[in-house]
């Protein structure tokens, strides 16, 4: 899985930088598939936005979060990216599997 990180208006900090890669890595544990993953920082006035693109064998999913601290909205993409890729999961083994109500 390759982690791409960019910013605009952001100085990426060695620290900014190991905080993503340890968020993101989680992702894994339910998608094993994932080829690369985009991540996207910028500040426009006083609000931190984080948006990323996470790409997998069969599809791809996009996720953004704002907040007043940047390490808040990272917190929130990841949360966001984790709870659409367990609903993809979701998704997938219905149609395999049929779907038990």
């Amino acid at each position: 899985m390759q982690i791409n990180i960019s910013g605009h208006h952001v100085d990426l900090t060695p620290a900014l930088k190991n905080y993503i890669n340890e968020k993101l890595d989680k992702l894994n544990r339910h998608l094993d598939k994932i080829t690369s993953i985009n991540v996207i920082l910028n500040i426009d006035n006083m609000d931190h936005h984080a948006e990323a693109t996470v790409r997998f064998v069969g599809g791809e999913i996009f996720a953004d979060s704002a907040a007043s601290d940047m390490y808040v909205a990272i917190d929130g993409l990841a949360d966001k990216l984790d709870r659409q890729i367990l609903k993809y999961k979701e998704k997938q083994v219905a149609r395999n599997h049929g779907a038990a109500r």
